[in-house]
Formats: C-alpha cells, structure tokens, sequence
C-alpha cells in the first residue's frame, strides 16, 4: 500500500518535565492515526491531580501489558503463517476474527459476527503518467502521483484540458458543472483539489466526456494525493503532487500538452466482518462503545496498525468481568471492526444497521486506532474543537477528551491533541451525532521539534515509519508508550462504565451533528 508523506497540523496542547523518551523500531528499549500532528505551540499543564478513585477494583491494573503482548504475538503469528497480512479478504483477517471470538468466549461474552460485503479495489501493476507533447516526461509514481482508490482501469492518451484552474488558493476546479463549458470529449481533464469531493469532480467530468480525470493536489500540500473517489470511477483517475500539477497547468496553458494516463485496477465485491461482544452487565439504554479496526493493509501484518488498538480492547474485554454492579452501570460494547483500511467500511455497515433508536442508546463512541508508534506522541481527540480542525464534533465529545486528559495529567504524562477528520473509525458515529472521543500515537505524519522535546524521539520523522508497510511487525511498537495508552483505555472505559455524567446526564437523547459532517478523510484516503 502507499505511504503518504505528510500529515494534518494540530497544536501539541502539553509539555511534562520528564516525560518517557521515544525509541526506534526497537520496541523493548526505552520509549519514544486521523498522522497527524505538527505541533505549533507549546502549553503548559494544570497542576496534575491523580485520577478519581474507582467505586470497586482498578481496571487499569488488572490490565497488563503482558496481556496486551500476548494477543500483539497471536496477531503476527496469524499475519506470518496466512500470506503477510491480516487484510480483509484474506486467510488473515478471517483467522483473526476467530481469535478474538475464541478469547472472548473464554471470557465469559457472547460475541456476535456482523458479516457485511463492500466494493473490493487493487491495483494490479503500476500505473503511468506521460507527459507526451509537446515535449516528453515520466513521472514517478509514489513521488510526483498516486492513483484514486476506486480509479477505473484503462489506458489514456489524449490533449489535456485544464478546468477551472484558480490563479492562487484552493479554489473550486472541476466543482461545478459549468466549468466544464467547452469541454472537447475525449480530453483528459486537469483539476486542482480543492473545495468539493474528489467523487464529484470526477462525475462531473465524466458527464462532460472526459476520457480520464488527473486531479492535482493543493497549495501548500506536500506529496501526491492519496485520494478516493469513493465508488468505482468508469474512468482513470490519478492524483500528481501540486509540483506536478502546477507545471502541468502552465503548459496546459500554453497549449498542446498531452498526457498518457495508465491504471490498471481490479474491482468488485468482498465479505468482512464485524466482531461485537456486549458485557453482561449494565444498563441497555445507555451504551458506551469501545472499537478498534482488526484489518491491517495487504503489505504487511500491521502491528501497530492495529494490532495494538485490537489487543488492548481485547485485554480490557478479559479483564472487564472483575468489575462489580457498581462499577458497570452502563453497558460496555466491544468491538473490532472489519475493513477500516479500505475506507471505514465496517463501522460504517454497523452505524447502518442501526435504527434510529439503537442509535440513540449509544451513550457515546470510544476509539483507538495505532497506540505504540515507535516515534509517536500521546494524541487526545479534540472533543472540544480548541484547536479549530477538522470536523465539530458532537456535544458531549469535549467531556470524553477532559477525561483522558485528566488522567494522563494525574500521571504527568504530555498529551496532544488530534482532529476529527475522519481517518478512523469514529467518523460514522461523529457522522451520526453521537459523541465520540479516544487516543492515537500518529502514523506517517512527521514529527516536530516541540513534540521532540516533551515526548524524545527524532523530530524530522514519521511517528511511525513502518506505517503501512511491511516492517510494521512486533519489533515496530513502542511498548513503554503502548503501556501507558492501555492504562488510559481501561480507566476511560471503566469511567464511562460507571457514568457517563458529563457526556450525556446518563441519559441519551437523539442524537445531532453539530454540523455537516464533512470529512477530509475516509480512513487512509482524502474524499476531498
């Protein structure tokens, strides 16, 4: 799968004097997904003030991370003897979802196996972008373009015909049917990225006769665009970085340009599946979800990504059952979510399924996506919007963040804090009005120097470097930083357990968006 090359900005919102240093892809030495951070300030903390006491015992210490290693071995073992991976569609992911059904069984649940289908996409080879006139040129692909997930296969060589391309900013090229007013069929339409949804560029055009759709990325972004379309596309459509583009444009401009675009694709449909595990005890009308995605990518066993979020759940899901009555009040659900590296799929089927008064039983969403990069940072979802990115999320969503902040400031541990911005699996729930929190150590964004400073590490580098990749193996996690995210996932899930006060009153009503939900992402893909 590929690898972006830079990441979303958002504040680092906490520098503790001693806080864990960061480690390379040695995960037993001394420590360091929306990928994500590039912190612009630095904040100093509350006087620290430890964690309220639980009513009964202390899910955060009956939780180890021997449990949590235990399952992270299972995972690679599954990865290594089924083909390299846990992707969906794949011996991998199947054996996976009958792991943590068998622990789960073991521990007392009666999990439940969601099968869902969804639009199957790969690449089959490399595709091709040739400048063939009026001069030649070959671009690379992963450095100057990608091609749109959901791309049609084809090959393409035609005059190139800019649309609507802006003189500066982001602009709204290829947005409007309009500005495709003149377009000669056959033409390969050039568009800037910007405003609307790749998808609806694209569509428009189609209609307009365009023969393939190149869709360069904005001012200011880096790399090419890691894109979707989100359906399959009936023509080619790749994505050049802006350099690419914008050199593209001005000999557009000029006249006589022509390009060879060549994708080669295969499509069609696959099954997945969902695992949901509900405790036994607590209330029916006020649920709090806990998810984590099972799948990794088809190009490696994906450890990190996610094995670590699915692990912890699952060690907190074994443990759960020693709490009393009074520390489950609410029902705990369990999930591990199916086809999330191929755009959220699985959460997105599950949201679905609901009617609108299952929905509104949820109390709120829990997520954790990638919890031990090897050079990350301690990521808090920006409930309360403070930092102004992303999506507004649902009311109730700033509490869930005050309360993994509190308690990483009770163990004078840095925080930052991460958009909701759609690359993970929250975003159906966030779509649906329904608050949402959770934690993540980054992924192929790059890390700053301030976030150097509060967490060690080597600013100028990803958070993880394996991200996506088929290095991201047991050796690809930072165990001291993994520890302390599990302990966060069990006191927050224990919390909400017992109340869910400050997010709801302990009563839901029917869920709103606090906005339009529009996301920039659909899990490791850009929609827009």
């Amino acid at each position: 799968m590929r690898k972006l090359l830079t990441g979303a900005a958002v504040a680092l919102s906490a520098a503790v004097p001693g806080a864990l240093a960061a480690v390379g892809p040695g995960a037993s030495q001394a420590p360091s997904r929306p990928a994500l951070r590039a912190a612009s300030a630095s904040q100093a903390l509350p006087p620290p003030a430890a964690p309220a006491p639980q009513a009964g015992p202390d899910l955060a210490a009956l939780v180890t991370l021997k449990d949590v290693q235990r399952h992270l071995a299972a995972f690679q073992e599954i990865a290594d003897y089924n083909g390299g991976n846990r992707a969906v569609g794949g011996q991998g992911f199947g054996v996976s979802v009958r792991y943590v059904v068998g622990r789960l069984k073991k521990a007392g649940f009666k999990p439940t196996v969601q099968r869902f289908t969804f639009p199957y996409w790969r690449e089959r080879s490399d595709p091709q972008l040739a400048r063939v006139a009026p001069s030649k040129a070959s671009y690379k692909v992963g450095t100057d373009f990608l091609t749109f997930a959901y791309s049609g296969a084809g090959t393409v060589t035609a005059p190139v015909q800019a649309v609507d391309l802006p003189a500066s900013g982001e602009g709204t090229s290829g947005c409007e049917s309009g500005d495709f007013a003149g377009f000669r069929k056959g033409s390969i339409a050039l568009m800037q990225r910007g405003t609307c949804a790749f998808a609806t560029k694209v569509a428009k055009a189609r209609a307009a006769g365009a023969a393939a759709a190149v869709i360069y990325n904005k001012p200011g972004e880096k790399g090419p665009v890691n894109g979707t379309v989100e359906k399959v596309a009936p023509i080619p459509v790749v994505g050049p970085s802006y350099r690419v583009g914008s050199e593209l444009a001005k000999a557009a401009k000029k006249g006589g340009l022509s390009l060879r675009v060549r994708t080669d694709a295969v499509h069609g449909k696959r099954s997945a599946s969902n695992v949901i595990a509900d405790t036994r005890r607590g209330r029916a009308g006020n649920v709090v979800v806990a998810g984590a995605h099972l799948d990794s990518v088809p190009a490696g066993p994906g450890i990190n990504d996610n094995a670590t979020g699915a692990a912890a759940l699952l060690a907190v899901a074994e443990k759960i059952g020693k709490l009393g009555a009074k520390d489950v009040r609410n029902r705990v659900r369990f999930a591990w979510w199916g086809a999330e590296e191929e755009g959220l799929v699985g959460s997105t089927h599950y949201v679905k399924s609901l009617g609108a008064a299952a929905r509104g039983r949820i109390a709120l969403d829990l997520n954790f996506d990638m919890l031990g990069s090897p050079n990350g940072t301690r990521a808090v979802y920006d409930g309360d919007h403070s930092a102004r990115l992303g999506t507004v999320p649902p009311a109730g969503s700033g509490a869930i963040e005050k309360t993994f902040r509190d308690y990483f400031a009770g163990r004078r541990l840095p925080v930052t804090q991460t958009p909701f911005d759609g690359r993970s699996d929250y975003g159906p729930f966030v779509a649906k009005g329904i608050p949402s929190g959770g934690i993540e150590t980054g992924a192929e964004g790059v890390k700053t120097a301030a976030e150097a400073k509060a967490y060690g590490g080597k600013a100028g580098k990803a958070y993880d470097p394996c991200y996506h990749a088929k290095c991201d193996r047991m050796r690809n996690v930072d165990l001291k930083l993994l520890d302390t995210n599990v302990d966060a996932v069990a006191y927050v899930t224990q919390r909400f357990a017992a109340s869910t006060l400050p997010v709801n009153g302990e009563a839901r009503v029917a869920a709103m968006p606090a906005a339009p939900y529009l996301p920039e992402w659909q899990g490791p893909y850009l929609v827009r």
